[in-house]
């Protein structure tokens, strides 16, 4: 959730409208993704993320749209690919998909469905999606929706299967699952070192080869945020990600974090990429070959931050976090080929 410059917080409707501004901004300074979570509070009114997607689709020509991630458990498999592979046909194929349990439970009661049911609500919902994006016709049976025989879904997929990504928090039960499924891995790392899911990718391509299956791609999905210097970034985030942690910790039982921490955690051993384009960039080139990963996705944008200092993060990370990383790679590969 936005905030003006009075620091008073934006309409639900203004949020909205504003991130579609970033999505058309994020396509122009040339960031390849943009992605929108699903959530159901008042502090972030994203529950329909598919529909702002589509707005940026119809405005931009490049950049891939999709969910940051969608909670498939308490969602309806057959409506998420649909809505999905409506939004791949009106962006000519840019539309993914980031399949995920949930972090926060808001969709559960909302919609229905019973926290007892967590694990196999997800397992079944998964299965049932794999053999969606196969292509029709579908025919499925389980516990947790209606069967299907021999059902034709549309939209049918014209611009070639959309990617499907699973979102990892740190279960090696759902690394084991992306892999059985053949959809792409996605570390969720929001704490702790980032060093310590390294296991995950190696389970996750052992994982493949056990199941004959090719290669995919893992991506970190971290947050952050850039400003034009080091002490900018830390001074705008640091109030918003404490506050931010401190109203999760009322559910979650998460520890409210000190500035102490908070500077650990923004330096090289830390999980949270917040500085000028240069560190923020010297950090994502180290963490992806440490990761075994070939994709960075920042979380960026908290609670109280403006629209105009999510502009400028945008700007900032299209047009020079994203070409520095690049170059670092190219760099530091070519120092190992020697």
């Amino acid at each position: 959730m936005a905030h003006n410059e009075d620091d008073r917080p934006l309409s639900h409707a203004q949020n909205i409208r504003d991130i579609v501004e970033q999505g058309v901004l994020a396509d122009q300074a040339g960031v390849d993704f943009f992605g929108i979570g699903e959530h159901h509070t008042g502090d972030y009114p994203l529950s329909a993320a598919d529909v702002v997607l589509g707005a940026i689709a119809a405005r931009t020509s490049r950049i891939h749209l999709g969910s940051a991630v969608t909670v498939l458990s308490s969602d309806d498999p057959v409506r998420v690919f649909q809505r999905y592979s409506t939004l791949n046909a009106i962006s000519a194929g840019r539309a993914e998909v980031i399949l995920g349990r949930g972090s926060s439970i808001d969709s559960f009661p909302l919609f229905g469905y019973d926290l007892a049911d967590y694990d196999e609500l997800f397992e079944e919902k998964t299965s049932l999606f794999a053999e969606l994006v196969k292509g029709s016709p579908i025919t499925w049976q389980g516990k947790t929706r209606a069967s299907l025989h021999n059902q034709d879904v549309v939209p049918h997929v014209e611009f070639r299967p959309f990617p499907v990504w699973i979102g990892v928090g740190g279960s090696p039960q759902s690394v084991i699952r992306a892999a059985r499924h053949g959809f792409s891995l996605m570390l969720a790392i929001i704490g702790g070192s980032p060093l310590r899911f390294a296991p995950f990718s190696q389970l996750f391509q052992q994982a493949l080869e056990r199941f004959g299956r090719p290669p995919l791609p893992v991506g970190i999905h971290a947050p952050g945020h850039v400003a034009a210097t080091d002490e900018e970034a830390r001074e705008e985030f640091w109030p918003r990600w404490q506050e931010a942690v401190r109203r999760m910790s009322k559910i979650r039982g998460f520890a409210i974090p000190t500035r102490e921490g908070f500077l650990h955690d923004i330096g090289p051993e830390g999980a949270l990429y917040v500085g000028s384009p240069e560190t923020v960039a010297q950090k994502i080139a180290a963490n992806l070959p440490a990761l075994g990963a070939a994709r960075f996705d920042l979380k960026y944008g908290m609670i109280g931050l403006s629209q105009q200092s999510l502009m400028t993060a945008i700007e900032l990370y299209g047009t020079q976090v994203v070409p520095r990383v690049r170059e670092l790679l190219v760099e530091a590969q070519g120092y190992r080929s020697h």
